[in-house]
């Protein structure tokens, strides 16, 4: 796939899955403005050692004045704008707990970067797109949005808005030549969520006994859809998600419900429950004071299809 004379805009492209997509789209030949919090600059020298042209500038998606700025800057620094890839957000911080312990703060931060930041950055480079009548925009949503992973509400409500958001802008923008699509992952071992040591280990395990294909995400494994979308491949798509997660989400899988009940909390799949999800959820943050399991239908290691399981606190 042939990106040379590209130029992309890459937000939250210092590490992760923002990093891998950064790399990827370089290696087909396009230049890259990485936009991040941190560790923009560091990032945009290691693909330079590489061969490839790069160029940061630090940004909070979140910020106005950052988003008009680091628009500007690709264009001063390239002369254009071809690809936004919409990835910052926040996820890799995020701590597991049930809804209502959610704060309003909780919500506003969330939605001020995954929703909000998304927007921004979008009418910042909107400009440049009518201008020269052409453009992708890629969101990063997630694949959380079609099943309702409990413990993280606000996240999944953002991830949820982004792939409404990218049918909306589709129908808006088309006239102007303007494609937008959004990749959703699934659950990805990246960086920084190897580092949130709660988040890794309650989520990783369910993710891979959930999926057709039995491993872990890794960074790399969303680049190819991002670059597909940006490519001439992809010229007559647009409104359009890709979920990316290994062959989770068309089973149905990862829709482990845990619900909140007077005295405890109730873990609810139509396919039925493994003994290992029991324990993998009871060491998460969710259950943190668990005293005890009622089971009714417990068949060897599994409950049955349909069954319900209490954890009492």
């Amino acid at each position: 796939m042939d990106l040379t004379g590209k130029v992309a805009v890459v937000t939250g492209g210092a590490m992760g899955i923002g990093y891998a997509i950064c790399e990827a789209l370089a290696k087909q030949g396009a230049s890259i403005m990485i936009a991040d919090l941190k560790g923009a600059a560091a990032a945009a020298e290691k693909l330079r050692q590489s061969g490839y042209e790069t160029h940061h500038v630090d940004a909070d998606v979140s910020s106005e004045k950052d988003t008009g700025l680091m628009a500007s800057a690709a264009i001063d620094r390239f002369g254009h704008i071809d690809v936004l890839v919409n990835n910052a957000a926040i996820y890799s911080t995020l701590s597991l707990k049930p809804f209502e312990q959610l704060t309003v703060d909780d919500w506003q931060k969330m939605l001020n970067v995954n929703v909000i930041g998304q927007f921004l950055c979008c009418r910042a480079v909107l400009p440049a797109f009518k201008k020269q009548g052409s453009g992708r925009i890629i969101n990063i949503s997630s694949g959380v949005a079609f099943k309702g992973n409990p413990g993280m509400l606000h996240y999944v409500a953002s991830k949820g808005a982004i792939v409404s958001m990218t049918r909306t802008l589709a129908t808006e923008l088309g006239e102007h030549g303007v494609l937008v699509n959004s990749v959703a992952p699934g659950f990805t071992l990246s960086d920084g969520v190897q580092n949130n040591h709660e988040l890794a280990n309650t989520v990783s395990g369910f993710s891979v006994r959930n999926r057709a294909l039995k491993r872990d995400m890794l960074a790399g494994d969303v680049v190819g859809a991002v670059a597909f979308f940006a490519g001439p491949h992809a010229a007559f798509i647009t409104g359009q998600t890709l979920v990316v997660d290994g062959g989770a989400t068309p089973v149905g899988l990862e829709s482990t419900i845990v619900k909140a009940e007077q005295g405890g909390l109730r873990l609810l799949r139509p396919g039925g429950i493994a003994a290992a999800d029991v324990e993998a959820v009871a060491g998460s943050g969710l259950l943190r004071g668990a005293t005890g399991i009622q089971a009714p239908g417990m068949l060897a290691s599994h409950y049955a299809p349909g069954a319900a399981m209490r954890l009492d606190a």
